[in-house]
């Protein structure tokens, strides 16, 4: 994975934590730990439920503001 890869991963990460915290109304712990029981209940990787959550919300894919 290259380091762009890693911050668009970490970034989505980070987006679908802070939608899941104000959907539901909970920590940032309770929203990875939701976060980590989807991924697991999809058996598919943390990053790509997180980009698919970004993506349906915001209809676009998801970027850094390092992109150039």
């Amino acid at each position: 994975m290259t380091s762009k890869q890693a911050l668009e991963s970490r970034t989505a990460i980070n987006l679908a934590c802070g939608v899941i915290m104000a959907q539901n109304r909970c920590s940032q712990e309770e929203a990875m730990g939701i976060l980590t029981r989807v991924s697991s209940n999809r058996n598919r990787k943390l990053r790509d439920v997180a980009k698919e959550l970004i993506e349906q919300l915001s209809g676009s894919g998801v970027q850094t503001h390092f992109d150039s």
